[in-house]
């Protein structure tokens, strides 16, 4: 299994996650980051929210990678990326 789901507080605008974790005994850090994309005024078709997210994307930080694309309600939509590196490994006891 690749993947474990974990049911994280109410969003804010942006919301910086980090999970501890041990992995075959090592304990790892994992660093997520939630934003939520707001639909702006006239963004109203499906083409132009597609834009508005595909930009987002495009323009994020690129020591982060998209990890998920949350469920769209009338005016936002939540995007997670997560760190790429430096996921820390810490001792066993720790």
């Amino acid at each position: 299994m690749k993947e474990v789901v974990i049911q994280i507080p109410t969003f804010e605008d942006e919301q910086n996650i980090e999970i501890d974790v041990r992995i075959n005994g090592k304990k790892r850090r994992l660093k997520y980051r939630v934003e939520i994309i707001s639909w702006e005024e006239g963004e109203d078709s499906t083409e132009a929210k597609v834009d508005v997210l595909k930009q987002v994307i495009k323009e994020h930080d690129k020591d982060w990678k998209l990890i998920q694309i949350g469920v769209p309600s009338e005016n936002r939509i939540p995007v997670m990326f997560m760190e790429k590196h430096k996921a820390a490994e810490t001792n066993e006891n720790e």
